[in-house]
């Protein structure tokens, strides 16, 4: 049997690749900030970005980058010193970015919907030295700091990088809607627009290798505690050069995508920010998601890509005015995050005449590792085929030590360059989800005869909502602090224009009252938006195991029974 019989019996996903999909790539050993600097050399004058109608070129976005590099060093920034930035997508976010990483930083996303309490976790387990920060998020921050090691706050408004009128009106407008926050500056507290005024275009002269962490980026898991996935320059390099090569259209210079998948998150990271500053794209940035904005946003800009989440696709179908916009620009779209309702696919193409594909990653993978091919065969339901350089296989739950043949139901693991490093100061934890190499990603899944996989469960009972996941732990430690629970579970139950909400189930002590109104509201003050139950069922008791543990998969078996 040849070499290349082989691989085809052990990946039979190879035959389906579309003519012009390389099954194997060649990647640049360069950090990832090399990106921009190559980027800026070629289309200098093509607009990186554009926000609200303010566009900012390659060019000048490297020049900022730089000048963020070298102000980070004169704060004291060492090679390796973590960079948190509590921003929405906004110019700033890429500045602070790829400025980060010039100066040998390590980038350290925040999701701006976090609380105090979310913040603190995360300042105190990664060991960020300098936060960057939306200024309407600014007291949130400042709030928790000094339990935390961060030495410095550099803060920015949106009104910073938009047109010169918007700017002028821009104050009004927040003070209205009680968004504007006055920050005093101070040895320790830095305005972004002063910083780069006064920092030296030329960046620093420091070595950064491609092994070196480039974002630390977090992700729960069974347990519920965030753990930070080391994410390197040449996993990064790797995943964007292999999301490039699936789209076989692209033209270098020449494309526009839509930024309205959040940067804090490792899917609009890769597949919006990075790829489009690897092929000199244009990226329109929406900071955050309203149906209207994006329609708007299509018809004014003519974006070619749109990667998004089930959520966002729903939400513009559903928009009552989605036939005025003329959507007929978009090419190809990927989704992620959570399952593609095939109706949702069929009838986004439909409107736009683009391709609609659903893909698969994770955060501990950079995150992409399989998609459906945009113009070749499509399985409704499967999360498509590994890209190139990936391995996946499917391995028994039980040891994960035996590969299962195709049909069977097992584990998911993958093995490719897009792969983390491991998980931030956790060892045990480490050791868990990578073993010989191979990535244990807790997700039940199965494989058919061409390659094809398909997610059929969660191993972590991770609910995702909206794109955002959700670990049901962090919820009922918090329903937990209430006075009046004594035990609490937390599902994630189908909705349909969010895929999935929080569905608490509560056991009050003795004698104690609560309301479900009452809980939900003790929620929303400790956790972010899309945690917060949408419903509380009161129970005189929970099903649990043997050994006391509480079964959460009984309550969701009860609810799929009801529903």
């Amino acid at each position: 049997m040849t070499e290349e019989v082989t691989r085809e019996v052990e990946r039979p996903w190879l035959r389906h690749y579309e003519p012009g999909v390389p099954t194997t790539l060649t990647y640049p050993e360069i950090p990832l900030f090399q990106f921009l600097e190559e980027a800026a050399n070629r289309f200098g004058d093509r607009p990186a970005c554009t926000f609200f109608g303010a566009t900012l070129t390659y060019r000048k976005l490297l020049t900022l980058a730089n000048k963020f590099a070298s102000a980070l060093v004169e704060l004291g920034l060492r090679p390796g010193g973590k960079v948190s930035l509590h921003l929405p997508n906004c110019p700033q976010f890429l500045i602070a970015y790829y400025g980060t990483l010039r100066s040998g930083g390590v980038v350290v996303p925040f999701n701006p919907l976090y609380t105090e309490r979310e913040i603190t976790l995360q300042l105190k387990d990664s060991g960020a030295e300098i936060a960057v920060v939306l200024d309407m998020l600014y007291p949130r921050v400042a709030a928790v700091v000094g339990e935390t090691s961060v030495r410095h706050i550099i803060f920015t408004g949106i009104q910073d990088y938009l047109p010169p009128l918007l700017r002028l009106l821009y104050p009004l407008k927040a003070k209205r809607e009680g968004h504007w926050v006055k920050i005093q500056e101070s040895p320790t507290v830095h305005r972004l627009v002063r910083l780069l005024e006064r920092a030296s275009a030329r960046p620093p002269q420091v070595e950064v290798k491609p092994d070196d962490v480039a974002v630390l980026l977090y992700t729960g898991g069974t347990t519920g505690t965030p753990k930070g996935a080391m994410l390197t320059h040449r996993n990064l390099v790797a995943n964007t050069i292999q999301s490039i090569s699936w789209f076989t259209m692209v033209r270098e210079g020449q494309d526009t995508t839509l930024g309205v998948l959040p940067f804090f998150h490792s899917y609009g990271m890769t597949v919006v920010m990075n790829f489009s500053v690897r092929t000199g794209g244009h990226i329109v940035l929406l900071p955050r998601f309203s149906a209207e904005d994006v329609l708007k946003a299509i018809q004014r800009y003519r974006p070619t890509y749109f990667p998004g989440v089930p959520t966002m696709y729903i939400a513009l179908l559903n928009h009552p005015r989605v036939t005025r916009y003329n959507l007929r620009s978009i090419k190809a779209c990927i989704s992620g995050a959570a399952p593609l309702p095939v109706e949702v696919q069929r009838q986004f193409e439909e409107v736009t005449g683009g391709k609609l594909v659903e893909g698969y990653g994770l955060t501990e993978a950079s995150p992409v590792t399989h998609c459906n091919p945009i113009f070749g065969l499509r399985k409704a339901g499967s999360i498509g085929i590994p890209f190139p350089d990936t391995e996946a296989k499917i391995v028994d739950v039980e040891t994960g030590t035996r590969d299962l043949p195709p049909g069977e139901i097992g584990e998911l693991v993958i093995r490719g360059p897009q792969v983390m490093k491991g998980y931030h100061n956790r060892p045990e934890e480490t050791a868990a989800a990578l073993r010989d190499g191979w990535l244990y990603t807790g997700d039940i899944s199965k494989m058919d005869e061409d390659g094809y996989f398909y997610i059929v469960d969660r191993k972590k009972e991770m609910i995702i909502t909206g794109g955002f996941n959700v670990y049901p732990r962090e919820v009922e430690e918090v329903l937990y602090q209430h006075p009046a629970v004594k035990e609490a579970a937390a599902i994630g139950i189908p909705d349909p224009y969010k895929g999935e909400v929080v569905k608490a189930f509560v056991v009050l002590k003795e004698g104690e009252k609560a309301t479900s109104e009452e809980l939900i509201d003790f929620c929303r003050q400790r956790l972010a938006p899309y945690k917060v139950p949408r419903f509380v069922e009161f129970r005189s008791e929970l099903p649990k195991s043997l050994v006391g543990k509480i079964l959460r998969r009984v309550l969701m078996e009860e609810e799929r029974k009801m529903g």
